[in-house]
């Protein structure tokens, strides 16, 4: 074998060896972080395009650029569960004397 070849094949060995550490990698712990898939998008972010519902079997519109998926309006886009902010107001209540 020429010294070209063995350089492509261990250089095709290695990205092959990088992705399977990045795989593993990913599935014991998902980029997400500490909050969960959204169930709407199960994760992807992107949701079926309410002009893929149509009767007339055409596919696209401006949101989503004709691909038929749109960003998911319950995570945002992101694919993960987001906390919702709320703030709670407690007052003292006045008792009379």
């Amino acid at each position: 074998m020429s010294p070209i070849v063995l350089t492509q094949l261990a250089t095709g060995l290695s990205v092959l060896a990088g992705a399977v550490l990045v795989k593993s990698v990913m599935d014991q712990k998902p980029m997400a972080g500490p909050f969960p898939r959204c169930p709407s998008c199960n994760g992807t972010g992107r949701v079926s395009c309410l002009c893929s519902r149509w009767s007339d079997g055409d596919v696209g519109c401006r949101t989503c650029a004709g691909s038929g998926r749109m960003g998911c309006s319950s995570c945002g886009g992101t694919g993960t569960g987001r906390p919702i902010p709320v703030q709670i107001s407690a007052r003292p209540t006045n008792r009379p004397s």
